[in-house]
């Protein structure tokens, strides 16, 4: 049965559309990436920065991602050298607010979940 009140989209049928974006959100930098921006505006650097751990590539990666999917928006200054700055746009900010709360469950029960064997 779908999550949704639309017999349309069923994240769980093969061919649901629905399956792409959860793909994109439950993806562990696309989430950080989102909260990193809900403070506002940021540079490649400063987000990477951030995000410990990122490469360059998944980070550019994943940017585009998101904002192919109209969840972030690039702005490129005519400066120079030229910046660019990242922001949420409203959809990003909608999808945020889960994540926002599964990012804070896990910071706070962490501490539940056996050890890592990794």
């Amino acid at each position: 049965m779908p999550i949704s009140d639309s017999p349309a989209h069923d994240v769980y049928a093969a061919a649901c559309p629905c399956r792409d974006m959860l793909d994109l959100l439950a993806n562990k930098w696309s989430a950080m990436i989102l909260g990193a921006l809900e403070d506002g505006p940021q540079r490649f650097g400063s987000l990477r920065a951030r995000l410990e751990g990122v490469s360059p590539k998944v980070l550019t990666q994943t940017l585009r991602r998101l904002e192919q999917h109209a969840l972030i928006e690039r702005e490129v200054f005519a400066e120079v050298p030229p910046r660019v700055e990242y922001s949420l746009t409203r959809l990003g900010r909608d999808a945020n607010l889960p994540l926002l709360g599964l990012r804070r469950w896990v910071e706070e029960n962490i501490h539940r979940f056996p050890a890592s064997t990794e």
